[in-house]
């Protein structure tokens, strides 16, 4: 026999250190005699840093007892000088009660007399193997904050499960998952989840270790969460929510993952903000980019001062994110609670540059299909852009082409309009001119604006070809006399597709339909061969891929 005691669960004292708690820990005595009592008697070596109850004591045969011993922290401060393990011990002395009779062993605890463990004459066991480590929520928070992997991982392992250790914060209230998260550890993130802490707890500042992580860009380690099953939505005591954090820091990879978890684009922060408010106040584009490719509605008004996208990319005089949210169906004549538009906050901010995307491009584009040279002179003057398109490419001049202004279409050539540009299809304001059969616009912009004759549309199409195929035979000799060149070939090909060559011609017709009847917003339903029908200048209606 080499001892009367057992050690259960083993021969490490583990001692929890929690901040403004008692420090201790236990140990279990098991005696393994079967018929007699055994006296003991456990002594620190260092006797001022700990408390042992009780030192000594007689237990039954068979019988349990268990020892706690509590550690006496320094003044001042929270931790052990030497954690986790330490170098301190204990000798647990053990002999068999001599001529024991006494059946009430628990009068026995601290009054075991110490010549039993001195007598010569009696076999006493000494168990010097006895070591001690420190665990607890504040001997974690240094490890963590230190990056020490395989003392955290021993430590976790040690501790009772029903402290749930990982779950530990420091003096400050921050989790070991916030504090891993701190130091851009995600492999410290991944140690911590493996012993299952709540992904939900929040740090000092409200903050969930996801919305943590997302501020920092950690996309790594949000990945690592929303494994976990970390929840994408705001949490209760925080302010703005994953989505918001990834958008308002320009974290696109960290975006990409939280909207392929199903967040939310349009969840509000607690001051009623979206994620498209926060990312286009940054202007982190290739952020709004992705949320608008994703759904994120841009006429969202904020709860305080109910402005929109729109209205903080025009105050702020971002002509990109401006045109980017009126193709993506921004409303330009949404009013915020003091009544601004857009165009109205533009103005505010002196961002002449955006006049015409918000309102006199839409005043150019009617002015020009009326016919009104006055009011489209003015317009010009006062900064709307000569060259503006609307939502499928149709400048000023395709419009006052299509109508046969002919003196609309004098005053963009004298300003210097952009003759040749093409709308989505290819089209270009001669195209225009010619499908609707105005001879005496054609003439001018051969003539006075040099247009190129042997345009083509995406389909290689000339306006040569179109009128021919109309029997125009006046517009015919007008377009050879400016050098428009007959294509024999290319008209053969296309005999069988004159039907689809003369699909902008009905297009025209429904759009001259409702321009007659003062529609400014395209009809959804009336699509001729794939190509929506053409609607006014209104680049709200439009709709592109990011």
């Amino acid at each position: 026999m080499n001892r009367l005691i057992s050690l259960e669960p083993s021969n490490l004292v583990t001692i929890r250190i929690e901040h403004g708690q008692k420090c201790h820990g236990k140990i279990t005595l098991n005696n393994v005699m079967y018929t007699m009592p055994v006296a003991f008697r456990f002594q620190p070596l260092i006797k001022p840093r700990y408390s042992i109850k009780p030192q000594s004591g007689i237990i039954p045969p068979l019988e349990k007892l268990t020892v706690e011993i509590v550690y006496h922290l320094n003044p001042g401060s929270d931790v052990p000088d030497l954690f986790p393990y330490s170098n301190d011990s204990f000798l647990l002395h053990s002999v068999v009660v001599p001529g024991a009779t006494a059946k009430d062993y628990s009068n026995s605890y601290d009054a075991v007399p110490n010549d039993w463990f001195t007598a010569k004459k009696k076999q006493v066991f000494t168990d010097s193997g006895i070591k001690v480590m420190f665990v607890g929520s504040a001997v974690l928070a240094r490890l963590v904050a230190h990056g020490s992997m395989d003392e955290i991982r021993d430590v976790l392992e040690k501790s009772d499960s029903s402290w749930r250790a990982a779950d530990s914060v420091d003096n400050e209230g921050n989790s070991l998952l916030h504090l891993a998260i701190s130091q851009s550890r995600a492999d410290l993130v991944q140690l911590i989840l493996e012993f299952d802490p709540d992904v939900e707890a929040p740090s000092q500042l409200g903050y969930s270790p996801i919305e943590a992580a997302v501020e920092s860009g950690e996309a790594l380690i949000v990945e690592l969460l929303l494994a976990r099953k970390a929840s994408t939505n705001r949490s209760a005591n925080s302010t703005a929510g994953p989505i918001h954090l990834a958008a308002r820091g320009g974290h696109m990879d960290v975006l990409r993952l939280l909207i392929l978890k199903g967040a939310d684009v349009d969840a509000l922060t607690k001051d009623g903000n979206t994620a498209l408010h926060l990312a286009v106040a940054e202007q982190r584009r290739d952020c709004v980019r992705l949320l608008l490719a994703n759904g994120a509605n841009p006429n969202v008004r904020d709860t305080f001062d109910g402005d929109a996208p729109l209205h903080v990319a025009a105050a702020l005089g971002d002509e990109y994110l401006v045109k980017l949210l009126l193709q993506k169906g921004a409303n330009k004549d949404v009013r915020n609670r003091v009544g601004r538009t857009a165009y109205d906050m533009a103005a505010e901010n002196g961002h002449a540059k955006l006049f015409d995307a918000l309102k006199l491009g839409d005043s150019l584009s009617l002015a020009s299909r009326k016919g009104e040279v006055r009011t489209m002179l003015r317009l010009i003057e006062h900064g709307a852009a000569i060259n503006g398109r609307d939502q499928h490419g149709w400048t000023a001049l395709h419009r006052a082409c299509f109508k046969g202004r002919v003196e609309a279409v004098r005053a963009l050539l004298e300003k210097g309009v952009d003759v040749d540009a093409k709308d989505e299809d290819g089209y270009t304001a001669l195209h225009c001119a010619v499908e609707s059969g105005h001879a005496d616009v054609i003439e001018l912009v051969v003539k006075k604006g040099e247009a190129d004759v042997e345009a083509r549309t995406n389909k290689g199409v000339t306006p040569l070809q179109i009128a021919e195929s109309f029997g125009y035979s006046g517009i015919t000799r007008v377009l050879i006399q400016g050098g428009a060149i007959r294509d024999y070939k290319s008209n053969n090909n296309n005999k069988n597709n004159n039907n689809n060559d003369s699909d902008i011609s009905k297009k025209m017709m429904i759009v001259s339909m409702e321009e007659d009847q003062g529609l400014k917003k395209k009809k959804k339903s009336r699509i001729i061969r794939g190509r929506a029908a053409r609607g006014s200048f209104d680049r709200s209606t439009a709709s592109v891929m990011v």
